[in-house]
């Protein structure tokens, strides 16, 4: 089994820094309500979980410039 990185810290409330191996991202958003991520990679996600077992999540990749 692979050993991976990931550490997610909380700045302010409903304000999370995710770092992994590759990359850091900023996550925004309430447990209720819609999340969004921006990631430096690029990516962005919105997503949301809603009731029972289903989940909401939609991502859109960046192009970076530079």
């Amino acid at each position: 089994m692979p050993l991976t990185f990931r550490k997610s810290f909380r700045i302010l409330p409903g304000v999370r820094l995710n770092i992994n191996k590759r990359s850091w991202s900023i996550t925004t958003g309430s447990k209720n309500g819609p999340r969004y991520t921006r990631s430096s990679t690029g990516r962005r996600t919105t997503s949301m979980d809603l009731p029972g077992p289903f989940g909401w999540r939609r991502t859109r990749r960046t192009r970076r410039t530079g």
